[in-house]
């Protein structure tokens, strides 16, 4: 039986892109009154899921200007490189995202890009809203935040493979502790909080470095 590849799991906004899908929709879209459902999750009283997805219900604009703040979240634009130079390396890609899989999958299909993405699905009415629903069909499905990122970690260690974790965020940090010190990568909130915990990690500023890292040990005698 041949090698199982090596797996990078990543998160996908702020991780491969510069910007936040959740964060442009608040300055640009939304009221103080709309975020009331994440004061709700920070407090305890809802999960994060049901934050997103009632934030998201108050997106009332044309599908265009949606559209173009998926623009503004940059991404990567080395990502198509990177991956094929990773495949090579004999590592594959999963993304695991708390996010939404209607904005995921309509940037990676911008970059011309096939990969297996773990997130929250959900569609968009001509003038909004944007409807996220959980993926209760998903092996990773959890009710906190849809998707289990940690699960999906998890799986692939069971399998006996080589797991590295990229992300950036507060749902992050339980994924990123389960994998090796020299193959976790962090920057924003999840470098904080493993600073705060003392927990190795190799920061990054765009995604494509977290590619070159790998390929570079990968490659060292």
């Amino acid at each position: 039986m041949p090698d199982l590849p090596n797996i990078l799991v990543s998160d996908f906004d702020g991780t491969m892109t510069r910007n936040d899908f959740y964060r442009l929709v608040v300055q640009r879209f939304l009221s103080p009154e709309d975020l009331s459902p994440w004061n709700e999750y920070r407090n305890g009283k809802i999960t994060h899921f049901r934050a997103l997805q009632q934030i998201f219900r108050h997106i009332r604009r044309p599908e265009s200007d949606v559209l173009d703040l998926l623009r503004d979240m940059q991404v990567d634009p080395r990502i198509p490189q990177s991956l094929d130079a990773l495949r090579q390396a004999g590592w594959d890609v999963v993304i695991a995202s708390a996010g939404c899989d209607w904005y995921v999958q309509r940037i990676l299909a911008g970059l011309a890009v096939n990969m297996t993405v773990h997130s929250n699905p959900g569609e968009y009415g001509e003038n909004g809203p944007l409807k996220m629903r959980e993926p209760i069909d998903s092996p990773f499905y959890c009710p906190e935040t849809g998707i289990d990122k940690a699960g999906i970690v998890r799986y692939h260690l069971r399998q006996g493979r080589t797991v590295a974790y990229a992300g950036d965020g507060y749902t992050d940090v339980d994924a990123a502790m389960l994998v090796a010190d020299e193959r976790r990568f962090a920057r924003a909130d999840l470098a904080e909080t493993l600073k705060e915990r003392n927990v190795p990690f190799r920061s990054f500023t765009i995604w494509s470095e977290i590619a070159d890292a790998l390929i570079e040990k990968k490659e060292k005698p």
